[in-house]
């Protein structure tokens, strides 16, 4: 593990900040530097960083699950001997547990910081929580341990853009609650929440057009996608307005009146 010769890192302080970067794929760089890190050592530092705290046996048992206990602990044992011997390592332990050293900065601790704050209202950056976790963590890994922290992280930010969307609704920032309901929409496109919040954003805005087209696109796309049906709280938002549409179809189109034909004299000769 070594910095990258590319970028020179050659007077940096010792308590210059690291940064660990797992969402879109494995980044570790000491100030702007970035550090070269064999694959093997990627999956320790990425856990250690996902799992602050944790015990030997319990990280070394989610690194080599089919391996025996003192096997994986003795792997573990290498790796963070591997690592120590470089003057960039961000590990740092107390005892029988393994940590990142305080200088680390973690991008999954920002996106998790960034929807507590929005959870208690406190979010004042308006662009922060639409950025946050737009890429998935460490893309390609297959890892048992990496799937449930991609899927926790996943859902983590869907329920921080609703959350977000609905806040902005309530407070009549129609155009901010629609950003923010578009980019949970865009993560997740069959996911009904998002939908249901823009219909509620354009019937806010008295735009009952846009409500009933954004109803019927996401209609079409569950129908194509899954052969569902959008559910009761999402057509009851527009039975009211719906309601004509839905009357007029049950009554098929108007018979016209028939007008007798005028009597034309027959011609004589």
């Amino acid at each position: 593990m070594a910095a990258d010769p590319s970028t020179p890192t050659t007077g940096s302080r010792p308590d210059t900040r690291i940064s660990l970067h797992l969402l879109g794929g494995f980044r570790l760089l000491h100030g702007d530097a970035p550090v070269v890190v064999p694959r093997g050592l990627q999956r320790v530092i990425a856990l250690i960083g996902l799992r602050p705290g944790a015990t030997r046996s319990h990280l070394a048992g989610l690194l080599w699950p089919d391996a025996q206990e003192e096997r994986a602990l003795s792997s573990l044992r290498t790796a963070l001997w591997r690592l120590r011997q470089d003057p960039y390592c961000p590990i740092a332990t107390s005892g029988d547990t393994v940590f990142l050293g305080p200088v680390v900065r973690v991008d999954v601790d920002a996106l998790v910081g960034t929807a507590a704050r929005v959870r208690d209202g406190a979010e004042r950056r308006a662009g922060a929580a639409l950025a946050a976790g737009r890429h998935d963590l460490l893309p390609g890994w297959y890892d048992d341990w990496v799937l449930a922290d991609r899927e926790r992280l996943r859902q983590l930010r869907l329920h921080m853009l609703e959350e977000l969307a609905g806040q902005h609704l309530a407070a009549g920032r129609h155009g901010a609650a629609l950003e923010a309901a578009l980019e949970a929409m865009a993560a997740e496109p069959l996911r009904e929440t998002p939908h249901r919040l823009v219909v509620r954003i354009h019937l806010a805005e008295g735009n009952a057009f846009e409500a009933v087209h954004a109803f019927y696109v996401y209609r079409d796309l569950l129908l194509r996608e899954l052969r569902l049906e959008p559910s009761t709280a999402m057509t009851a938002l527009l039975d009211d307005t719906l309601a004509p549409i839905r009357e007029a179809s049950r009554d098929g189109p108007a018979t016209p009146r028939h007008t007798p034909s005028p009597r034309v004299a027959p011609r004589t000769r």
